[in-house]
């Protein structure tokens, strides 16, 4: 068995993988608790991708692993990386070894629908050149209410009207309608240089959007899941 781990910001998502399968997903809020679940597990290999905590605090306190690979920007990946900034965020390669890894040799744009938005382009399955990043669905209410006087702090709901007649549905049809807007734009912009195009959609609130997109995509919920299981079989055969 194949363990991954996501160490995000609030918590820690775990996937278990056997024979290249994903069999198994928990979420942990201390890695006290994870490490009691590891401790009770036979594992082979193990990889860890961590946005929020260094890798020396997450292993002085997930003791009973054993020679984990630690996801940095010097892993070797099974894509070409020709994006020019080391800081990149580690789950968007892991989201792009996802998508390498279900559609091997396509065009692909990952879409990534968290607290941020981030899209990335694989090119026939092996040249990863980078993307972009803007803010999500919840950072687009909360500033909207923390930068403003008066505006409210407003929760996402369904809304087909671009205009509005009160403050409220103006907000949603802003943040809604506009990010709904702006990842078709994006589709159709990718898919001008690289077709045909598979669009994947993963993340917080892809279910939310899931139904609103107009182009065609794939939800793929586990997507990042599936990538850091990638980058572990890819490590284990160099």
């Amino acid at each position: 068995m194949n363990l991954v781990i996501d160490v995000g910001n609030t918590k820690t998502k775990i996937g278990i993988f056997k024979n290249d399968r994903l069999d198994f997903t928990e979420s942990f809020t201390s890695l006290f608790e994870l490490n009691q679940f590891i401790g009770s597990k036979e594992l082979n290999s193990t990889i860890i991708s961590s946005v929020n905590l260094p890798y020396e605090d997450i292993l002085n306190e997930l003791v009973l692993l054993q020679n984990p690979i630690l996801l940095d920007s010097q892993t070797p990946l099974p894509f070409k990386n020709h994006y020019k900034s080391k800081t990149i965020g580690l789950d968007r390669l892991a989201a792009v070894a996802g998508g390498q890894a279900l559609y091997p040799d396509s065009n692909i744009l990952i879409a990534d629908l968290g607290t941020c938005i981030t899209y990335e382009v694989l090119s026939e399955g092996n040249d990863y050149h980078g993307g972009a990043i803007s803010p999500g669905m919840h950072m687009r209410f909360k500033s909207m209410h923390n930068f403003t006087a008066r505006l409210p702090l407003v929760e996402p709901d369904s809304i087909t009207n671009y205009i509005a007649d009160n403050t409220i549905n103006a907000m949603q049809s802003g943040v809604i309608l506009g990010i709904q807007a702006e990842i078709e734009a994006y589709i159709q912009e990718v898919e001008r240089k690289y077709s045909p195009l598979k669009t994947l959609i993963t993340g917080g609130d892809a279910k939310f959007f899931e139904s609103k997109i107009k182009e065609p995509i794939f939800a793929i919920p586990e997507l990042v899941l599936v990538g850091l299981n990638a980058i572990l079989r890819y490590n284990a055969s160099v």
